[in-house]
């Protein structure tokens, strides 16, 4: 059961019992039926389940007669999606899947018992059963083993679970970063030998499990050395695979190589945002391609806009949103320029401050410093300004417009959008008292122009 448009007022319990309640249904229709997967790992964690999965003997057709308005959404594999106000439940029959043919569905399936459908799952731990009516574990192949010795194994051989779905490869690297566990070394071989097989899989389900990846292992950047050391890596990002190889100044990065820098601050990352995780992961893409050594240092000249650019091409490969995208790429281009925040004219510090992507790159500007040479003085300087700027708006409503532009002569296209600039600048800086002042040296700065 997979639960949908669960309402941000219902509290877990509710849920739980909504659950359960399902299962009893079938149960008192004479149908053996138990929560399944990953809400029941959860549980035996102590984490409360996001969502449930329920398992039952019934075939399709006997589930849509226990519940009314439900509808098959896959009948031929078994599973009905079932209303449950305010929630919607997938319920599956225990099958088996027979003949993978495209590294993701079986060609078709065969309605087996709970022992049986326990063989085909991905690993130990996502192939428990419970009852919740009677309290009872069932658990066919060592899952609560492995879970109490923190071991992420293939539910049987390793080798044929990846080629049946390559995406487990990436599910493996993710439970074990999300709960802190080692993968088998079986499994872990098999990744190895399979990892290629990744690149075979949509852009899509890449993109859902590399963002879980960063939001939810304990370390972010130890789960890339994961996926680096398992040669996932430069499958699905040679981008930031490449980074391993590019050397720093170590008057500035004694960290080490740029993939170092990189793990370490997505490592320090105090909270987690999509945005924040993919602008410090793709933050100096752009290093390798811009090395060069003038006699005295490495020096990575224009590496920030080679960067958005990469960033921009991976995450249009992997058909992430366009608002993330262009934020992202916004935050990798700007990056350098906090190194001048100290220095910098007051209106163009107020712009930069008051980019809809400011707390994401002050952040970044942060792990940046924390990571490599530790000075925090500009991050502090940023700090202090926006609180100074607490009680106003950092970029106020424009006191000249284009209309008083045109009323003053200045014909239209470009010239327009440079006096707006300059206008604005002005008013920026605090130049002027109100909007009469500046819009008279405006006049009076075109007349001379």
């Amino acid at each position: 059961m997979s639960v949908q448009n669960q309402p941000d007022t219902a509290a877990p319990e509710v849920q739980r019992e909504a659950a359960t309640a399902a299962v009893q249904r079938l149960q008192q229709a004479g149908y053996t039926s138990y929560l399944a997967g990953g809400c029941v790992r959860d549980r035996l964690l102590g984490i409360e389940p996001l969502d449930y999965d329920i398992a039952t003997e019934a075939h399709p057709d006997q589930v849509l007669a226990l519940f009314p308005g439900a509808t098959a959404v896959g009948k031929s594999f078994g599973v009905v999606v079932t209303p449950w106000p305010p929630w919607t439940f997938e319920i599956a029959t225990f099958r088996q899947d027979h003949d993978y043919q495209d590294g993701r569905h079986p060609s078709h399936v065969s309605f087996v018992t709970a022992e049986e459908d326990a063989t085909r799952r991905d690993f130990t731990i996502n192939a428990m059963f419970y009852d919740p009516i009677a309290d009872t574990l069932h658990d066919f192949i060592g899952g609560e083993e492995d879970l109490n010795r923190g071991i992420i194994r293939c539910v049987g051989d390793a080798d044929q679970r990846f080629k049946e779905d390559h995406l487990r490869m990436l599910r493996a690297i993710r439970f074990a970063a999300r709960f802190g566990f080692k993968i088998e070394s079986r499994t872990e071989q098999a990744i190895r030998r399979t990892a290629e097989k990744v690149a075979s899989i949509s852009p899509e389900r890449i993109q859902s499990e590399l963002t879980r990846l960063l939001m939810e292992a304990q370390h972010p950047g130890q789960a890339v050395l994961m996926l680096e050391s398992l040669g996932v890596l430069p499958v699905i990002l040679p981008e930031v695979a490449a980074l391993r190889e590019q050397e720093q100044p170590p008057e500035f990065h004694p960290e080490g190589d740029v993939l170092t820098h990189t793990v370490i601050m997505l490592d320090a990352m105090r909270t987690r945002d999509a945005t924040l995780a993919y602008a410090t992961l793709f933050h100096d893409l752009g290093k390798p391609q811009t090395a060069t050594h003038d006699g005295d240092r490495i020096r990575f000249n224009c590496h920030a806009e080679r960067g958005a650019e990469m960033a921009e091409s991976i995450l249009t490969r992997l058909r992430f949103p366009t608002k993330l995208t262009d934020a992202v790429k916004h935050c990798v281009r700007n990056h350098m320029h906090f190194i001048d925040v100290q220095k910098m004219r007051k209106a163009t510090l107020r712009r930069l401050m008051g980019a809809p992507t400011f707390d994401t790159e002050l952040e970044l500007q942060r792990l940046d410093c924390v990571a490599s040479h530790g000075l925090l003085d500009n991050y502090a300087f940023l700090k202090a300004a926006r609180a100074e700027m607490a009680n106003e708006p950092i970029l106020p409503p424009r006191w000249v417009t284009g209309r008083d532009l045109l009323n003053a002569g200045v014909p239209e296209g470009r010239t327009i959008g440079k006096w707006l600039r300059i206008a604005y600048d002005a008013q920026l800086e605090g130049r002027f008292e109100n909007q009469r002042d500046l819009l008279e040296w405006v006049k009076q700065q075109i007349d001379r122009s």
